[in-house]
């Protein structure tokens, strides 16, 4: 069993930056594939970013390509989403999730069925 915690959520003005990190206990982290889901109101959960369990894959949606970035520090057992250029459409609970197939699956999979474990979720809210 894996216990996921996040932080750094908060409120940010648009442009502005945020890291959100994923602190994992119960086993180690290099056997899992990891995750940052994000559910805004009213809408379906959507896979943000994906990292592999080696780290060589990364993956990130589109809408977030190129201001997001995922990271995964094995040694600490912490996996970080370093978020920039936010836009007002990034207000969302943001979810750490972990997999155990370390491998890519697609983002249709991962937004279809999630991942296995998962964290409670940290708010971010993106001011005008």
């Amino acid at each position: 069993q894996v216990q996921l915690v996040e932080s750094g959520g908060g409120l940010v003005q648009a442009g502005g930056s945020l890291r959100l990190s994923c602190a994992a206990s119960g086993r180690t982290l290099s056997n899992y594939a990891m995750g940052w889901f994000r559910q805004a109101p009213g809408k379906e959960r959507e896979l943000a970013a994906f990292i592999s369990a080696s780290g060589l894959i990364t993956s990130y949606a589109d809408s977030v390509k190129g201001r997001f970035t995922i990271s995964r520090d094995n040694a600490n057992n912490t996996v970080h989403l370093q978020m920039n250029s936010l836009k007002l459409e990034d207000t969302a609970v943001y979810y750490c999730a972990a997999d155990q197939k370390p491998y890519w699956r697609g983002h249709s999979y991962y937004n279809s069925y999630g991942m296995d474990y998962w964290g409670k979720g940290t708010l971010v809210t993106v001011s005008s």
